[in-house]
């Protein structure tokens, strides 16, 4: 058989140069990437075996398996088993490392993007990491890394230094100890990767995590205009005066993530007082909130003062331990973010008693039209009013066609019955959007009533929650409301399917009607060509 080329151009029968679609070191490049992503086990040693078939193999292969490491062990161990030691859950050095030791870790030490050091299982002795620190070429240590998470012990500190790498663009810090404040140090280790924006042509730091910075540590940070995402543990110390007035000007001018963590109020609330950012998204965990009635309120002003009204996506403020205050949060306290005018997602969850009503959360569904995610959780209380009416959720459903997502506590005895009202509530509106709804600690008698509410307002729901297991231990009455809210999530389901059912014998009967119709209209007007004499 033979097989005739052609193209317009005329050229000799063989293989276009626009056709060759990938080169031969592209394609053993994706055959590598796509073992890569085997799972763990058979990954490794696969590539293992790549990496001692061939030359042309050995080298992606390596690549591969050294691209990420979650402790500094792997690359003790490919040393000479004469050098080190596991003792005891301790690795340690047995004599002092040669030169061609040295060069035995260069054949690796570059391949690793990598550094996680979050689960180390066994301890490294304090002589590695000074033999660590003092290698006999230049730092750093890594000289590829990109990403670092340093959770090594507080003795090990000082060898961060030699990790940190012009092209480094994620960088974690912890400790094992709790209360160390973090200056100096951290701040020397921000300068060496900020030598990345000075350069100003090659990757720059645009992420941090750490924990109890000193002022000048912060400052540093808030100089970074690379930085875009920053995790941030605030010192129970608020910060100076002197500090604010210079977090005024130009702080954190790139920063699209914020999320910080502080036992008090007083901390964070002194980090906002003067600053002015432009982030997406904002994180706030509070540890205990024991403080006056106004604190709260005033630490959502500072907030709304220090964002950009535009720029607010997502807000979360979150506290966890119930410090056992009998102070209550107040409906006017959410009134300053409602000047969030792009906001999508709002998670509001505190140990404390929320006082939410019909005009607040009116107030909000008018503010934010691009909502998709509402929840607002207090404490759990049993002399808890329930102030928000089935009017104002169908006022905010109607404000917030995008809502996907919604966590209130409501009032439902407008609909708590047990019969199915033969009227189509609210002139028949549905949400199209609504498929997950957490109404806390809602009181119900009847699930009948509630259910099929809930089925002709919002038809695409999915999830139904009510009294979850966070009521166990705070109502004696939890397995009976619980019981109630789980046969409302299964009548919704069954009216759904029943409406479904419905909407399409309806089409049917429309199809009929409009052949009945057509028939009848035909003959009305002489004929099937309706009669205008037309023939096909």
């Amino acid at each position: 058989m033979e097989t005739e080329y052609s193209n317009n151009s005329g050229t000799a029968p063989s293989l276009l140069a626009s056709a060759r679609t990938m080169s031969i070191s592209e394609l053993r490049w994706k055959f590598f990437q796509l073992v890569n992503l085997w799972e763990p086990d058979a990954r490794k040693k696969t590539l293992l075996a790549l990496a001692l078939t061939c030359e042309s193999f050995s080298g992606p292969a390596l690549d591969l398996l050294w691209q990420e490491l979650d402790e500094l062990g792997p690359l003790i161990r490919c040393l000479p088993s004469s050098l080190w030691k596991l003792d005891e859950q301790e690795l340690e050095f047995q004599r002092v490392m040669t030169f061609d030791d040295w060069s035995i870790f260069c054949k690796y030490n570059h391949r690793v993007r990598s550094l996680h050091m979050k689960y180390m299982i066994y301890r490294v002795d304090n002589e590695v990491w000074g033999t660590l620190y003092c290698p006999p070429f230049s730092l750093p240590l890594l000289p590829n890394l990109t990403s670092l998470a340093w959770y090594a012990p507080r003795e090990a500190f000082p060898c961060i230094r030699s990790f940190v790498t012009q092209k480094l663009t994620t960088l974690k810090i912890n400790t094992y100890y709790p209360g160390l404040k973090l200056g100096p140090s951290v701040q020397s280790i921000l300068s060496a990767s900020r030598r990345i924006y000075r350069v100003a042509v090659r990757s720059h730091l645009i992420s941090v995590r750490t924990g109890g910075l000193s002022d000048a540590a912060i400052l540093h940070l808030s100089n970074l205009h690379s930085l875009r995402e920053l995790y941030l543990e605030l010192h129970s110390t608020p910060i100076t005066a002197d500090t604010q007035k210079l977090l005024q000007h130009h702080a954190f001018s790139a920063l699209h993530k914020l999320d910080v963590t502080c036992d008090t109020l007083a901390p964070l609330d002194a980090f906002f007082k003067t600053l002015s950012i432009a982030p997406k998204i904002l994180f706030i965990m509070i540890v205990f909130i024991d403080e006056d009635d106004s604190a709260l309120p005033a630490l959502i002003s500072r907030i709304s003062n220090a964002c950009a009204y535009n720029a607010l996506e997502r807000l979360r403020i979150v506290n966890n331990i119930d410090a056992e205050s009998d102070t209550s949060i107040r409906a006017a306290v959410f009134q300053p973010l409602c000047a969030f005018c792009n906001l999508r997602e709002l998670y509001f969850g505190v140990e404390n008693d929320v006082q939410l009503d019909d005009a607040t959360l009116l107030q909000m569904a008018k503010a934010w039209p691009l909502l998709e995610e509402l929840v607002i959780r207090g404490k759990y209380s049993a002399s808890s009013p329930h102030n928000v009416t089935l009017n104002a959720f169908v006022s905010l459903l109607q404000h917030c066609p995008c809502l996907t997502s919604i966590g209130i506590t409501l009032d439902w005895s407008a609909v708590d019955r047990c019969y199915i009202s033969p009227r189509i509530p609210y002139q028949g509106f549905a949400h199209k959007a609504l498929s997950h709804a957490d109404f806390g600690s809602s009181r119900i008698r009847y699930a009948t009533g509630v259910a099929a509410f809930i089925s002709a307002i919002a038809p695409k729901l999915e999830g139904i929650v009510g009294w979850d297991y966070d009521c166990h231990c705070v109502f004696e009455e939890y397995d009976k409301y619980s019981a109630r809210w789980k046969a409302v999530h299964r009548m919704v389901k069954a009216f759904r399917k029943v409406r479904e059912q419905e909407r399409g014998m309806l089409s049917v009967e429309d199809v009929v009607v409009s052949d009945v119709s057509g028939e009848e209209e035909s003959e009305e007007y002489g004929g099937s060509d309706g009669g205008y004499g037309l023939d096909f």
